[in-house]
């Protein structure tokens, strides 16, 4: 059955903009780059970005928590970059820390720091 996550797609309302901030925030360039579709690749997994206009009932209701190794310091690198923080980092326990910012087109990124040794298979 389920395997794990592959992909992840933020819909956004200007690709152009899209892709020009999400490669300077993260300091990547996308590996596929089409007027449909413009695809990253982060650690092995897929972020892309859909300009698609299509609405989807219930709005944005998910979030999704991207593994950093320091979360001060990716916290840092975007609050540099002026972005919109959604939530601050916070201690959830376990050697846990996250916490999340806002893109330009509505979309939440969660950032996780798992400092326990504590993987998500456990």
């Amino acid at each position: 059955m389920l395997k794990g996550i592959r992909t992840i797609v933020y819909h956004v309302s200007n690709l152009e903009e899209a892709k020009l901030w999400y490669a300077d925030i993260f300091g990547i360039r996308p590996y596929f780059d089409e007027s449909f579709y413009v695809g990253f690749d982060i650690g092995g997994y897929e972020m892309g970005l859909d300009p698609s206009t299509e609405e989807y009932s219930g709005g944005n209701n998910s979030i999704t928590y991207w593994n950093v190794e320091q979360i001060d310091a990716a916290f840092a690198h975007f609050k540099s970059k002026n972005v919109i923080v959604h939530q601050e980092i916070h201690a959830v326990g376990d050697g846990i820390r996250l916490g999340s910012i806002r893109d330009p087109f509505g979309n939440v990124i969660g950032l996780i720091e798992i400092t326990s040794g504590q993987s998500h298979a456990d």
